[in-house]
């Protein structure tokens, strides 16, 4: 069971400053913000707030150690990496008490969170030595080929609010592998837990200009120039698709690499001959992970006509035994949404829904009392035309609609400008097979509602982004690749 005393013990852990160049200090003008529970709306901390001079100061430390850090040896930032990964999972409860704090969460969800985010430091501590290159004979034989990989250079990672840990390390994690040195923007509703993780990095001995952390609320004075400055070189961001298109913008000016996760709407498919059971499941992964604030969470639920009114029913089920309360009380299914913005849009949605004919199974109704929850809600025979279905719900609802053949479900899948992830059900593998190939995804999740895994490649299709992140291919993001010609060595 968790106590104020814990709370309290866990928030005194969280520096308040900024990090830069290895120092914790103040904002420069000396302002500061406050950072709230949502599930109670109480102050949680006041940390420093970043201004213009800051982001400057920390642009400059990035450049000025990025030389020294290429030339650091890659078992070096390998063992950096190791020994922050161990230092996590040591912390393990502290750093899911702070989640479950600062955006909600449940404990043993946040927990999941810390495992999966600190493997992403263990996964990149291995691949920081497994940059390679390519040595060959040019085709007419008269000369060599060689190609070696190098930093792409300093970067700036700015991370969303609702994985605080773990879109930190799937960013800083390859950063410093490849040898880059960056500057962390977190979101200003979460920002504790990227504190406590740059604590974390300073302990185990990241040197100084590494990284370097400056949290705001004053986001564009702050990093918009420091996405314009000739010395910044990488630009990493997650979060939604139109904050997403402004960066791209303003990233052409420099043609920096960019690497951009955005939104999603993800659909899922249950086919005639699923099992059922294992389809809600596997739903209730896929809809319900961090209350389904998560660009991954299954937005519409495809089911073919023949297994709609079961599999409507036994998700309502589930939905409607769920606990809703404080992520950090004992038993918690579901905490609350991150803000009350948030929490009417999605009621918004549900409410477009019901007037043009959705059937409410469950939920649908804002609770009284304070915090921003939102129950679980499961919506069966949703028309086209409602929002629901093009919006990204970014919340604990399941919408339902039909259909009977796999080429409608398919063209129902595609009809959406984005494409990061789908999920199917389905006991035919040639089904599934079809389905990988035809749904305009960059991640599919076939007969499981998980498919988020720091050893796959994370990453979407048209509106959902560029470029991936984890797996093999997360380092490339952070590498340039060089082109070197060699005259012909034996004469």
């Amino acid at each position: 069971m968790i106590t104020s005393a814990d709370e309290k013990r866990v928030l005194d852990l969280v520096p308040t400053g900024l990090y830069i160049n290895g120092v914790w200090r103040d904002a420069s003008d000396g302002k500061t913000f406050d950072v709230f529970d949502p599930a109670t709306g109480k102050l949680l901390k006041t940390i420093a707030d970043a201004s213009y001079q800051d982001g400057q100061d920390a642009m400059a430390a990035a450049h000025d150690t990025q030389k020294s850090w290429a030339a650091t040896a890659p078992r070096v930032r390998a063992e950096l990496l190791r020994a922050a990964f161990e230092k996590i999972t040591a912390m393990s409860d502290d750093f899911a008490i702070l989640m479950s704090l600062e955006m909600g969460k449940p404990f043993l969800e946040a927990k999941g969170e810390v495992a999966y985010g600190s493997e992403f430091l263990r996964w990149f501590s291995e691949e920081a030595v497994r940059v390679n290159g390519r040595y060959q004979t040019a085709p007419d034989g008269k000369n060599r080929l060689m190609v070696l990989k190098k930093p792409v250079g300093p970067a700036l990672l700015i991370t969303p609010w609702n994985f605080p840990l773990a879109m930190a390390t799937r960013k800083i994690g390859p950063a410093i592998a490849a040898g880059c040195t960056s500057i962390l923007k977190p979101a200003a509703l979460t920002p504790l837990t990227s504190l406590l993780f740059a604590k974390v990095l300073q302990e185990v001995g990241v040197p100084a200009g590494v990284v370097n952390v400056i949290q705001t609320s004053r986001v564009s004075e702050v990093t918009g120039p420091i996405i314009k400055d000739a010395r910044l070189r990488k630009l990493s961001f997650t979060g939604s698709t139109p904050i997403g298109k402004m960066l791209i913008k303003d990233s052409a000016d420099q043609v920096l690499r960019t690497s951009m996760e955005l939104g999603g709407n993800a659909p899922f498919l249950v086919f005639e001959d699923a099992d059922v059971d294992k389809a809600v499941e596997g739903a209730m992964q896929a809809k319900l992970r961090n209350m389904g604030e998560a660009c991954t969470a299954a937005n519409r639920f495809l089911v073919h006509e023949s297994v709609a009114d079961e599999f409507a029913q036994k998700l309502s089920a589930k939905f409607a035994a769920l606990k809703v309360a404080r992520g950090v009380a004992e038993g918690t299914n579901i905490g609350p949404v991150i803000d009350e913005k948030a929490r009417n849009s999605i009621h918004a949605l549900v409410t477009d829904a019901t007037s043009k004919g959705a059937q409410l199974m469950t939920g649908g109704v804002i609770p009284d009392g304070e915090g921003y929850f939102y129950p679980p809600t499961v919506l069966k025979a949703v028309p086209a035309s409602c929002e629901i279905l093009r919006n990204e719900i970014f919340g604990p609802v399941a919408p339902i609609c039909t259909f009977n053949t796999e080429d409608e479900a398919v063209e129902m899948a595609n009809n959406t400008e984005y494409g990061l992830v789908a999920y199917a059900f389905t006991k035919d593998l040639n089904r599934g097979l079809r389905l990988a190939e035809r749904l305009e995804t960059g991640m599919f999740g076939l007969n499981t509602g998980l498919v988020s895994n720091p050893a796959g490649p994370f990453g979407g299709v048209k509106q959902s982004g560029l470029g991936r992140e984890g797996s093999l291919e997360g380092i490339e993001e952070y590498l340039e690749t060089v082109y070197v010609g060699i005259a012909d060595p034996m004469g």
